[in-house]
């Protein structure tokens, strides 16, 4: 008897032919900010692999929300490579979802070619540079910009858009209480806190009507002290459910502080500096030698790691439709997701191992399980070059990386 896991499920108005969607995990395969022949090879391998729906990752709603060059953000130019990317997709019988977000103060001018803005101005230590307050008119034009995204996605041939309301990107700095300090009608209570999120998802839904998928990804908790708790969480999850929305992603941490807690494990330093253009990032380097580990804080990995916590949410709202991520290691583990009532769930590292998981899922035994070992190394080199995989790779790493990657691996 077939497992349920391979079977068809019906996403708002899009069939997915099977429970299982490539997570919107960066890819760094841009150019300049636009698409490229080997985003779109990567995105068609994981397709023909086999899974239900593939997401291209974080895409800002506009320019300034941008973090990265090798990020998408929308505008007419790239509009043409995304529709041929998604026509190729398609062709391999998956459906194609983007992540559609804005990075707030998580930039530096150099690549959002302005003064990067939160819901408050602060010091970003990771660009490093310092950022402002966002006004209410700007706040105004990027919820639009949000649901003009949504037009534009449907243009390319997206079916869904997964809206990034967590890890610390702007509509998460505004719930963050430790973030936003603001006085206003947006500051202050949690009910103020969501306001933009509120905003922003009712003009999403308006824009979506009745063809485009909606999916959120959101934080059950951010992980530290000054951050949302779960309580909060809570909350943020009824609000987003009261918007129609056809999926949300349980998620936690942030790029900010807790930035493990969202990936699991340690982050291979070493690796992460070594990628690093020395002319640019040289303070970078410097502060990952001298205080790496305080910064990103290791958080020791476990299969299934949001399982306990994704459990007292599908508890509160057991009608909701959650998606499941985080620590899916094989089959038996996406049987598990399932046997918890999750009826969807989100894999990343797997797929940047072996793209055609899935189908070796389908076609292995009940207890086949990913070769990935989970030292993180494709996270830490994606920061500067394409996200890979260490064991996938034609030349051998230096002799140093391989001596961290083993031993993350062992741990």
């Amino acid at each position: 008897m077939e497992s349920k896991l391979f079977t068809p499920y019906q996403l708002g108005p899009v069939t997915l032919r099977n429970r299982i969607i490539r997570s919107a995990a960066f890819e760094n395969m841009c150019t300049n900010n636009e698409p490229t022949q080997q985003l779109e090879d990567y995105h068609v391998e994981v397709a023909k692999g086999g899974v239900g729906m593939t997401t291209v990752a974080y895409c800002a709603v506009e320019r300034s929300g941008a973090s990265f060059d090798g990020q998408l953000f929308v505008h007419d130019e790239i509009k043409p490579g995304l529709k041929k990317l998604t026509d190729a997709i398609h062709a391999e019988g998956a459906k194609a979802s983007i992540q559609l977000g804005h990075c707030g103060n998580m930039t530096h001018r150099a690549v959002c070619q302005c003064t990067p803005y939160g819901p408050s101005g602060g010091f970003n230590l990771y660009s490093p540079t310092f950022y402002r307050g966002i006004t209410k008119e700007e706040i105004h034009r990027i919820v639009q910009s949000f649901g003009k995204a949504v037009d534009f996605c449907r243009e390319c041939g997206f079916d869904c858009v997964e809206i990034h309301c967590g890890h610390a990107y702007l509509i998460s700095q505004f719930i963050n209480p430790s973030l936003n300090r603001r006085h206003d009608e947006y500051g202050g209570s949690l009910e103020n806190r969501m306001r933009f999120m509120n905003e922003v998802l009712d003009c999403v839904m308006q824009h979506a009507k009745d063809d485009m998928a909606v999916v959120v990804k959101t934080n059950m908790t951010d992980g530290y002290r000054r951050g949302m708790s779960m309580e909060e969480g809570m909350e943020v999850v009824k609000n987003i459910l009261a918007h129609g929305v056809h999926g949300i992603v349980l998620s936690a941490g942030t790029v900010s502080h807790t930035p493990m807690l969202i990936l699991g494990g340690a982050m291979p330093l070493k690796t992460l500096a070594y990628y690093m253009d020395m002319k640019k990032f040289w303070w970078l380097k410097l502060g990952l030698a001298i205080g790496g580990r305080i910064v990103i804080p290791t958080v020791k990995y476990h299969e299934l790691y949001f399982m306990d916590w994704a459990k007292k949410f599908k508890k509160e709202f057991p009608e909701a439709n959650f998606i499941y991520v985080g620590g899916i290691q094989g089959r038996q583990n996406c049987e598990t997701v399932l046997q918890e009532g999750f009826e969807l769930m989100q894999i990343g590292h797997l797929l940047v191992n072996d793209p055609a998981f899935v189908n070796h899922m389908k076609e292995g035994d009940e207890n086949y399980r990913s070769a990935c070992k989970r030292s993180n190394y494709c996270v830490g080199r994606m920061y500067s070059l394409n996200m890979q995989c260490h064991q996938c790779m034609n030349e051998p790493l230096p002799k140093k990386l391989q001596k961290e990657i083993d031993k993350l691996e062992k741990e």
